[in-house]
């Protein structure tokens, strides 16, 4: 375990490419844990004190609770033993999701029912992040000037508006000040967090997890709504698997036992020990640990982390987005890049502003963080406990550990996960209803999508011919009109006529010269190198069949795909897609509802041709209708 967490030896450029990205790390991965101390002692606080004595060993109690499940969830789980799940270097729950997919073959609706609703819950922590941040950062301001309490809402709201504003225009150049914006944080963290340890020694029996499990031991039901606030502490611990592929296993982990995680921990015992000593400090712990003179830069200061860890989730948001519709969850959307040097650095504007309505809506609705914060817990606790059940099954089946090692490995995080999210299931009433409302809206479509296009694929392919027995039969015939050029013709259905064709066929008798039909495909990996891309397969001396294949994270991008196989002149090529239409029948596979909903979503999906980044000008759509 050494070798895994040891900090590079020695020069060279490989020990300074390993700096440079543990520095990034911190910049993008660790932004949304980072700014947990600025509500998570206080909300914990505050459920402890309305449930238990405000004696010091509640107190301690709860700081114990705080600094063990970073231990427990961010450490051990995260950290050490989800970050070894990667899919090709990518992380997150698709990445999970994929690996799964890969080992059961046909055996994997509930495995994707769990990764469809993962990456829904995903999308609820989304939203939830950036107005919980900004607000507990601008709520702060109150503290050095008492009459900005009316301006807290509008002084957010322009914030966010001007952070999703900002996303259309990329972030690349802005970026370059992330990390040490939050280099200097977690440095005021840990170095407010020493001002204060000595203010009451006590608070160093926090280090033990008894005090914490004394606390839930005696007060039992009591601390469950503390046990739903600790949960704060370690919200953004996903984006430690997710943002994997942008820097490596090895520098977010040096960046979390050499930086990140010492100064957490120093800023929650900092935060206890002075709570310890000045009870009235209870109320918001984290900025009256600034003295006077230095509260306005600790807000300032606060407010730039949090506009970092909203910029980071939103980021991760389009990335999981971008994932979803090449693994078929989603249709498609337009997706644009804002940067000629990073491939991460994308922009989904339909993502964009969902996002930044459902923000505002939340702002709007709770008013305050300490309200917002009970929206939380189900959102992050859900998805903790799906990583799990898809980790079981990527070490069982993938990796080939044994059950009784598999079980030994995750059965404790997933009860501590459970604890927590039975603990969160409490407050939601309170708010806790609006992640899994918005989860259940994103499961219902997403799985909608995928069971439709299923149906929508099998019908097509029964009024299909198949393209072998057509291809002897078009070179007999004397009827087509024989034109230079080069018809590509998309298809889903490699080894059927495209419909396109067959409509091209009926209505203007022609056959180009070298007809290719292209079917693209996603595979469960995130990136396929240039060269694979494109499988070739001779079917006569008219057509010629085209596999494509990408990542998940790759652009489909099939012009430049087919060159790597293929030699055609761009401008006497002719793409011919089809498009379908739908009207309904008396099909029993969807129900009327699904039918409804299937057809409205698949109106939104973006432009085939720009999607697979063809020339415009180049382009021939042709119908076909299905019927439901």
């Amino acid at each position: 375990m050494d070798s895994v967490i040891a900090p590079p030896a020695g020069g060279g450029p490989k020990a300074t490419k390993t700096i440079a990205l543990t520095l990034g790390s911190i910049g993008v991965v660790y932004g949304d844990i980072g700014t947990s101390p600025l509500y998570a002692m206080r909300e914990s606080l505050k459920a402890s004190a309305e449930h238990a004595s405000p004696a010091p060993e509640n107190i301690i109690g709860t700081v114990s609770l705080l600094l063990w499940l970073l231990t427990i969830i961010a450490t051990l789980k995260y950290v050490l033993l989800i970050l070894r799940a990667d899919n090709k270097g990518e992380g997150g729950t698709l990445s999970l999701l994929a690996l799964c997919l890969r080992v059961l073959g046909d055996r994997k609706t509930l495995v994707l029912i769990l990764g469809i609703t993962g990456i829904s819950l995903f999308f609820g922590d989304s939203i939830i992040t950036p107005a919980l941040s900004v607000l507990s950062a601008v709520e702060g301001i109150v503290l050095v000037v008492p009459s900005f309490h009316p301006f807290i809402i509008p002084v957010t709201v322009a914030i966010l508006l001007a952070l999703f504003w900002a996303q259309s225009r990329g972030t690349a150049r802005i970026s370059i000040v992330f990390s040490p914006i939050m280099v200097l944080w977690f440095l005021l963290l840990a170095g407010l967090g020493l001002w204060h340890l000595g203010d009451d020694p006590r608070i160093f029996q926090a280090l033990s997890p008894l005090p914490g499990l004394t606390f839930l031991v005696t007060h039992g039901e009591d601390a469950l709504p503390v046990l739903g606030s600790v949960i704060l502490a370690i919200t953004g611990a996903e984006a430690l698997y997710a943002d994997m592929g942008h820097f490596g296993r090895r520098p977010i982990r040096l960046a979390w036992f050499f930086f990140v995680f010492p100064a957490l921990a120093l800023s929650y015992l900092g935060q206890g020990a002075m709570v310890l000593a000045r009870p009235e400090t209870a109320n918001d712990p984290f900025f009256l640990m600034a003295p006077d003179w230095g509260l306005p830069f600790l807000v300032g200061m606060a407010t730039l982390a949090t506009i970092i860890a909203s910029q980071a989730v939103i980021t991760g948001a389009f990335s999981a987005a971008r994932q979803a519709i090449q693994l078929g969850l989603l249709p498609r959307m337009d997706v644009f890049h804002t940067s000629a040097s990073q491939q991460g650095q994308i922009y989904v504007p339909r993502i964009n502003m969902f996002l930044l309505v459902s923000v505002l809506i939340l702002v709007f609705t709770f008013k305050d963080s300490t309200s917002l914060t009970t929206a939380y817990g189900i959102a992050v606790t859900g998805e903790m406990i799906i990583t799990t059940l898809l980790a079981f099954i990527v070490m069982r089946l993938y990796w080939n550990w044994g059950t009784v090692t598999v079980f030994a490995v995750l059965l404790p995080f997933l009860i501590v996960e459970f604890c927590l999210f039975t603990a969160n299931l409490t407050k939601f009433f309170e708010g806790g209803y609006l992640p899994i409302g918005v989860a259940a809206l994103l499961v219902t479509v997403m799985w909608t999508w995928v069971r439709g296009g299923r149906v929508v694929r099998e019908k097509s392919a029964a009024l299909s011919t198949e393209m072998g027995p057509l291809a002897r039969s078009l070179a007999k015939s004397e009827k087509l009109a024989r034109i230079p050029g080069t018809a590509v013709f998309l298809t889903a259905e490699p080894h059927n006529a495209p419909p396109a064709l067959l409509h091209n066929l009926k209505h203007n008798s022609v056959l180009h010269a070298r007809n290719y039909i292209v079917s693209v495909s996603t595979e469960n990996r995130p990136y396929v190198a240039p060269e694979d891309m494109a499988q070739i397969e001779v079917i006569d001396e008219n057509f010629t069949r085209v596999r494509l294949s990408f990542g998940y994270m790759d652009e489909p991008n099939v012009p430049v795909a087919l060159r790597s196989k293929v030699k055609f002149d761009i401008m006497a090529t002719s793409f011919f897609l089809n498009q379908r239409t739908f009207r309904f029948g008396d099909g029993t596979e969807l129900s009327g509802w699904q039918k409804r909903l299937y057809v409205a979503i698949s109106k939104t999906a973006a432009y085939a041709p720009d999607f697979y980044r063809l020339p415009s000008n180049r382009v021939v759509v042709l119908g076909q209708q299905i019927t439901l």
